[in-house]
């Protein structure tokens, strides 16, 4: 839309006395159309079409707030710029209340009007323009940070900046999009580089970065020291980029203090990371030390059913006589009980609710054509989150929390990235299905396209016999036998999978927050 064909309409009992705004507008290139009462401005917006219109407050006859009641009821999308002598409270409050786009004291002066005029006509083209500059601009210095990135601290800087980028130029709707994909492609690769060289070193380091197995001891336990009651609220499979989207409404009732990350150990799936979470263990010493409560992958049931019993052996290790209550929510009705029942919890020193929604649509995107449609790039996967957040038991459950003496932590087990490379990988049987890591004994594959792991007991992770290997797929690669290989492939291309290594599947966040109340 250029200033040539932007159609104004302004209404004031004084029309007369504003020529010279009117003028000045027409100089610029704006078509602008008067009414001096209500009822004539009523006239003009049922028979015609304005993008903006500036009304007075003040005036005979129907008032500016009655002509804007109507207003909006015929054209409820054009945005009004309020123009008023008064600065009375209440006439603004009744105002915004009405949702209008500006309010504007007079007198006013000819750069205020163009000024409300290029923030509410003009907003989405200038914000596009300036969003796409800021991004060229700062191309070249992410690009050096990602070749540059020594420590998991430093990819949790680059992370969070290609997240943001990657947010606002969705909301700028600019022409970047391409060119982020493409630097966020060469920041996972060299993740996959830093992770290989350093991963196995982690784990046999105490000075090594967070990960799963010692989230609780780092980031529960020291909040319960100080006597306050926590509820950790686990979203199975939820990215950062998916709490970015939920922060706007979560500021309106909480107080953040810690908006960390944490590493989540491989593979990136629900059975080890999470169990790793709920322990306090790695997944090898989970089977050496609780076999009852590790469950096989070639096993039939879930791989997730002792989680209960695995967070009671974890205070148990750490002689911790915590009361805590545990909660896994896989639909609305037993959501809605714990919302229902909250109150009944806020005795208990530990309350864990795990929500299983977002991990349920990203296999369903991948089983369902309809939810692979509705969800088809990163910003409709991320809208589907915010609008089953947005409408969940679990926003109902945070807005209660925001008004109860709690600390609530809002994390995940692992992430998620929307593969499209097949590798091809052999294996026999007992291979698990997986498509970001597999293990086995007869397992055939290219070294240089994955992260090996032919011990796994170097990496915490339990074999089902001598010669067990791990393999991880990395950036947006995934596995495929080659056995009808072009249906697998064409099936399981763009969907979303986990278990491997990438920044989206390991760069979990953590969130710790209090009701702002």
């Amino acid at each position: 839309m250029t200033e040539k064909n932007i159609r104004i309409l302004w209404v004031d009992d004084e029309i007369e006395h504003l020529k010279a705004h009117l003028i000045y507008l027409k100089e610029k290139g704006y078509e602008v159309e008067t009414a001096n009462n209500g009822t004539d401005a009523l006239t003009l917006l049922a028979a015609n079409h304005y993008d903006l219109v500036f009304l007075d407050e003040n005036m005979p006859g129907l008032s500016g707030l009655e002509t804007l009641a109507r207003l909006k009821e015929i054209r409820p999308l054009v945005p009004v710029v309020m123009i008023t002598k008064s600065e009375e409270e209440d006439i603004m409050e009744q105002a915004i209340g009405s949702k209008i786009a500006d309010y504007l004291i007079k007198p006013v002066n000819p750069n205020q009007i163009l000024l409300t005029i290029k923030k509410n006509i003009d907003k989405q083209r200038l914000v596009a323009q300036q969003t796409t500059s800021s991004y060229q601009s700062e191309f070249s210095r992410l690009s050096f940070k990602i070749n540059d990135s020594l420590t998991v601290d430093d990819w949790e800087a680059v992370y969070r900046k290609l997240v943001f980028w990657e947010l606002e130029l969705q909301q700028a709707g600019g022409a970047m999009d391409e060119v982020l994909k493409m630097q966020k492609a060469e920041a996972n690769r060299e993740f996959v580089k830093f992770v290989k060289k350093n991963y196995l070193g982690w784990l046999s380091d105490d000075q090594g970065p967070l990960m799963s197995h010692q989230l609780f001891k780092h980031k529960v336990f020291p909040l319960l020291d100080k006597g306050e009651k926590v509820f950790f609220v686990l979203i199975d499979n939820f990215r950062f980029d998916q709490l970015q989207t939920i922060q706007a409404d979560l500021a309106a009732d909480y107080q953040t203090h810690d908006d960390g990350m944490y590493l989540s150990i491989l593979p990136t799936a629900t059975q080890y990371a999470r169990n790793a979470v709920f322990s306090g263990l790695m997944p090898a010493q989970i089977v050496q030390m609780y076999p009852r409560f590790w469950v096989e992958e070639e096993d039939e049931g879930s791989k997730n059913q002792f989680e209960n019993e695995l967070i009671q052996t974890m205070l148990d290790r750490y002689r911790r006589k915590h009361r805590y209550s545990y909660h896994k929510i896989n639909d609305q009705e037993s959501g809605r009980k714990l919302v229902d029942g909250y109150k009944s919890l806020l005795d208990n020193d530990l309350n864990v609710c795990v929500f299983n929604f977002v991990d349920m649509l990203s296999h369903a995107r991948t089983e369902m054509k309809m939810i692979r449609e509705l969800a088809g790039d990163e910003a409709a996967y991320r809208s589907l989150t915010l609008s089953w957040y947005m409408h969940s038991p679990l926003r109902d459950l945070l807005k209660k929390l925001a008004g109860e003496k709690v600390t609530v932590i809002i994390t995940t087990d692992h992430g998620t990235i929307r593969v499209n490379n097949p590798i091809k990988v052999v294996g026999d049987r007992s291979v698990n299905t997986n498509l970001r890591y597999k293990q086995g004994k007869n397992l055939a594959y290219n070294p240089k396209e994955v992260f090996e792991v032919k011990v796994p007991e170097k990496a915490f992770l339990p074999k089902q016999n001598v010669s067990s290997t791990y393999i991880f797929a990395t950036n947006e690669d995934f596995f495929a036998y080659p056995n009808n290989y072009n249906h697998y492939v064409n099936y399981y291309r763009d969907t979303y999978q986990h278990g491997g290594i990438s920044l989206e599947e390991m760069m979990i966040p953590c969130v710790v927050m209090n009701g702002k109340s």
